[in-house]
């Protein structure tokens, strides 16, 4: 099975490192004329040029950087609404700052994305979002109020906005990533400790890549999902599906940054 986006735009924010650049590079590959968004600080020229696709610095939580960079992109027929951020705080320790900063690039910054694209596509009478939620939307995972509020957030856009934007024939959809090793995420892939004891609780037993994921994007985002709108797909190695994880020590080992079953 392939995919074929040939001489669809791909606008992906986020789009200069992690999930969102996986994603943009599979689109191109795909035959998309892709244009990743970015803030400046992450050179998102020089990161597209890598690859053949189109930069242009983006702050999704400033209103018209988001309308310019928009208009210099082009009218898109696929949208990835990815720009996030996450930083660890305790209830107590959560400031107004993280709390603020987390919500206006994850939620607001995701909704006035959607929001300023839409009335773009809606011209067009047809074309797919997807937008980057988590596993985090539907659990309490410590330490994270803020992202999870941001994350579970994304759901009631993703449903609402599906809704209204069906008769456009525009079809918004959700992926919901588990722990992916990105820029974001090293320090925790780099705790072998950490690492065995959490991907216990997951059935394929690691941790995901920024391309599986890139893969349910492309997937979602193209016309083998054309029935599919209002999503939320996840991409977890069953983690959400699984209470108690199946790894044992009788039965299986840990070898470098996954469980297997003993031979």
């Amino acid at each position: 099975m392939s995919f074929d986006f040939t001489n669809q735009r791909v606008v992906v924010t986020g789009g200069a490192n992690g999930i969102g650049l996986a994603a943009a590079r599979l689109f191109a590959s795909c035959g998309g004329q892709v244009c990743l968004l970015d803030l400046e600080r992450e050179d998102p020229r020089e990161v597209a040029r890598s690859f053949g696709a189109r930069g242009i610095p983006c702050d999704v939580t400033d209103l018209g950087s988001i309308s310019e960079a928009l208009a210099e992109a082009g009218v898109p027929d696929v949208l990835v609404a990815n720009a996030g951020i996450g930083n660890p705080a305790s209830l107590a320790e959560t400031s107004k700052d993280l709390w603020d900063r987390t919500l206006a690039v994850n939620l607001s910054g995701i909704f006035h994305t959607i929001q300023k694209a839409a009335g773009l596509m809606k011209l067009r009478r047809r074309g797919a979002i997807v937008l980057t939620a988590s596993t985090n939307s539907f659990d309490g995972e410590p330490d994270l109020t803020a992202y999870n509020a941001s994350k579970a957030g994304l759901l009631g856009i993703l449903h609402t906005v599906a809704n209204e934007l069906g008769p456009w024939g525009i079809r918004v959809n959700a992926v919901c990533p588990g722990l992916i090793r990105t820029r974001l995420t090293a320090k925790h892939f780099a705790d072998e400790v950490l690492m065995r004891d959490y991907f216990r609780q997951i059935p394929l037993g690691r941790g995901g890549t920024a391309e599986e994921v890139a893969n349910a994007v492309v997937f979602l985002a193209s016309d083998m999902a054309s029935y599919v709108t209002g999503a939320a797909l996840l991409v977890d190695g069953g983690q959400m599906a699984a209470k108690f994880g199946p790894w044992s020590d009788e039965q299986s080992q840990f070898v470098e940054d996954h469980w297997e079953l003993r031979r």
